[in-house]
């Protein structure tokens, strides 16, 4: 669906060997349980909200609407949290959230 971040690719490029570590094990997580591709998309996302990662948000949106997720399933995934992390952290999130959605809507 998308190209990778300029940032990501640099890094990738620059240091290899961890860049295969990384996506190894970020493979074998996903492959050690029964969630679904979806599921566990929407997990990752909300832990990138938890850390307030607008970058990693950015991505795991992404990630998360190439493996089917709706719109509203992601947006409801954030606010889920706001009893947790608070609403500004949540309003925030909703706003990276929607960069990447709207991008998609032009």
């Amino acid at each position: 669906m998308s190209e990778y971040p300029k940032q990501y690719l640099k890094l990738k490029k620059r240091f290899t060997k961890l860049s295969k570590a990384v996506e190894n094990l970020g493979k074998a997580a996903r492959e050690s349980g029964p969630l679904n591709d979806k599921t566990a998309d929407l997990v990752k996302l909300a832990a990138a909200v938890a850390i307030r990662s607008e970058g990693a948000v950015h991505s795991h949106v992404r990630r998360a609407l190439d493996s089917g997720a709706k719109p509203e399933e992601i947006y409801h995934a954030i606010i889920l949290l706001t009893s947790t992390i608070g609403f500004p952290a949540v309003s925030a999130a909703i706003s990276w959230a929607d960069d990447v959605i709207d991008a998609l809507k032009k």
